[in-house]
């Protein structure tokens, strides 16, 4: 099945609907919070937010675009500010709504919030960190309410001695793990399926999450937003120059995908999917690399093992513990590898896997966004 009947199958092109006069609405400030998790892998906010790829987003109503001290904007977004754009609701609306139509040039990655309520909630969530505003003066009034507050003359519990705190081991520091604490930890998955948790997920499910979580980095497609990883196609691009490294083309277990997606998805705000978000996920990024064609298929425990990657017989088993100096646990030679000295013969290119993530002028804000 062709993506582009794949993508109308799950209502991809989406219209955007520029909102009339209710626009401006009072959001809902929790709802906006949950909108943000969207934000967060480029943006911070709050006490002590500092820059990401992105700008940190305190006291943005107000602040002239592209004039935050301390972050390199791009050359469109400070022209913007040059001619006179103010973050307000209403331009933080239409930014929102489509970053690249409203500033051509700009870095921002995010396609753009598709519903007006998610508009709405989201800038009123953020004009809680914005001085002079309202919802602001209230939080603060309240603060000062509490400073005023008699402090309580309970007296404090006496220190226990460090003698008496020391339990384990030579250095007398920690304490055995408990099981609940290992159990949070080991979450690893197994090429065989060992460690996968109950529950499922469809591709149709998947979908949905990869446009609320994913897309903002990898497209609706998995076709990769800016320079952000892609994660579809690249099929017979492995003998090229510059092969493209996806699920599809390269990754040789589902497993893989599965535990990387549970660890550290979302970008920014990671172990916040569950199991079941996670077997949709992976369900679709399996549709979308043509392993399944099935909208309804269901990715479970059961079925897990069942699925094979394209380039799974390319890789080797690794048995370096029959080489000999590791199965006779010797010492390997060090020395008199080859009889001419050795010679630099190339360099590695400069690799900035995260976006933005590069040091240096000749890298500050590559790959970020406004």
């Amino acid at each position: 099945m062709s993506k582009f009947l794949k993508s109308a199958s799950f209502g991809f092109l989406s219209l955007i609907i520029v909102g009339g006069p209710e626009s401006a609405s009072a959001g809902d400030v929790a709802a906006g919070q949950k909108v943000f998790k969207k934000c967060v892998a480029c943006h911070a906010v709050g006490d002590g937010a500092k820059n990401k790829v992105g700008p940190h987003l305190n006291d943005v109503f107000g602040r002239v675009a592209g004039e935050l001290d301390g972050y390199k904007y791009s050359k469109a977004m400070v022209k913007a500010g040059q001619d006179g754009l103010v973050w307000d609701h209403q331009s933080l609306e239409e930014y929102l709504k489509k970053p690249r139509a409203m500033i051509k040039g700009t870095r921002m990655a995010f396609a753009g919030l598709r519903k007006d309520t998610d508009l709405q909630n989201v800038i009123a969530y953020m004009k809680q960190f914005s001085n002079g505003l309202p919802e602001r003066q209230d939080k603060e009034k309240d603060a000062d309410v509490q400073a005023e507050r008699p402090v309580s003359t309970q007296p404090r519990p006496t220190p226990v001695p460090e003698s008496q705190r020391r339990s384990q081991g030579i250095f007398g520091l920690g304490r055995p793990a408990l099981a609940n604490e290992i159990a949070a930890w080991d979450i690893d998955v197994r090429p065989d399926g060992l460690g996968l948790p109950e529950g499922s997920g469809t591709v149709a499910q998947g979908e949905g999450l990869f446009s609320d979580q994913c897309a903002v980095c990898h497209g609706d497609f998995g076709e990769g937003a800016g320079r952000w990883p892609v994660l579809a196609g690249g099929y017979d691009t492995l003998t090229e120059e510059r092969p493209e490294k996806t699920i599809g083309s390269y990754w040789p277990y589902l497993s893989t995908v599965y535990d990387y997606i549970r660890r550290t998805m979302p970008y920014g705000d990671a172990r916040s999917l569950s199991d079941n978000d996670v077997y949709a996920l992976t369900a679709y990024l399996l549709f979308l690399n043509d392993i399944v064609d099935d909208e309804t298929f269901e990715l479970s425990q059961q079925n897990f093992t069942d699925v094979r990657l394209p380039n799974e017989a390319n890789f080797l088993a690794d048995d370096r513990t029959t080489e000999p100096h590791y199965a006779q646990r010797g010492e390997p030679c060090m020395t008199n590898c080859q009889e001419s000295p050795a010679e630099i013969t190339m360099r590695a290119r400069i690799l900035d896997v995260t976006p933005g993530s590069g040091s240096g002028s000749d890298h500050e804000g590559i790959g970020g966004v406004d």
